[in-house]
């Protein structure tokens, strides 16, 4: 074949697939049956960094920007908790709920980080809504993008439980390489889930002074350790019933 027939066929090829596009996006349009509640969203958006300028990273649009041409189910009688705050402090939950979400946490499900802050394992959340609305009877709906900057993954959440919305909150996680994304994804899940669970009145005790003191002098101690190949010192808390592990050794 000539070089001319070899671009001839290339340029008849090209025009075809086009015309097939623009049939199909057509076709679609006119289908309700491809229609969705889900925007269209990138998988990760790269910015510069995580700090005052992410406005301007993200071309001074809002974190939670609405993607366009969204189209909802309304005939179809489904809500979309991408946009909806359907149900939000519509009425209470019944008096077993209540006991579950507000029940004292037990003091052996409360860790201390290093740096002296109480926290509640995520598992420990996700045990308490089960035991509280069921398996299933609850759920996380992301709200909006997944921005991944340069060291955080950043992604808005709601809390639906009995289908209604209970909170929204946004979640962050640090990752130091790019293998780490995935599983920064998914401490950004857990994260939301924690901070939706504090309007549920879930591990409330946490955030409470008096009880935070009283933990902490009780349950948990201030050692000095060393790092066992840099050598350097450094002062950590950590629970009188814990070992403390390795690369650390006490002094």
């Amino acid at each position: 074949m000539s070089a001319l027939g070899l671009k001839f066929g290339r340029l008849r090829c090209t025009n075809c697939i086009s015309v097939y596009k623009r049939t199909f996006t057509k076709n679609v349009a006119a289908d309700g049956a491809y229609s969705s509640t889900k925007p269209t969203l990138d998988a990760k958006k790269i910015v510069g960094s995580y700090a005052t300028d992410l406005k301007s990273a993200l071309g001074n649009n809002s974190l939670e920007s609405v993607m366009p041409n969204v189209e909802r189910l309304g005939n179809l009688g489904e809500i979309d908790w991408y946009h909806s705050f359907h149900g939000l402090g519509s009425k209470p939950f019944n008096a077993k709920v209540q006991m579950a979400v507000s029940k004292p946490l037990a003091v052996g499900d409360v860790e201390i980080k290093p740096d002296g802050l109480l926290y509640l394992p995520e598992i420990k959340y996700r045990r308490i809504l089960n035991a509280a609305f069921g398996a299933g009877g609850w759920g996380l709906a992301p709200r909006s993008e997944t921005i991944v900057t340069a060291k955080l993954v950043t992604r808005e959440y709601a809390l639906i439980c009995h289908g209604q919305l209970v909170s929204v909150a946004r979640g962050e996680q640090d990752y130091f390489n790019d293998t780490g994304i995935p599983t920064a994804v998914e401490g950004c899940k857990s994260n939301a889930l924690m901070r939706c669970c504090k309007d549920l009145g879930i591990g409330s005790e946490l955030w409470d002074p008096v009880f935070i003191k009283k933990f902490k002098k009780e349950h948990c101690i201030e050692r000095f350790v060393e790092h066992v190949t840099t050598k350097r010192k450094k002062k950590i808390w950590l629970r009188k019933d814990r070992e403390i592990e390795y690369p650390y050794k006490f002094c």
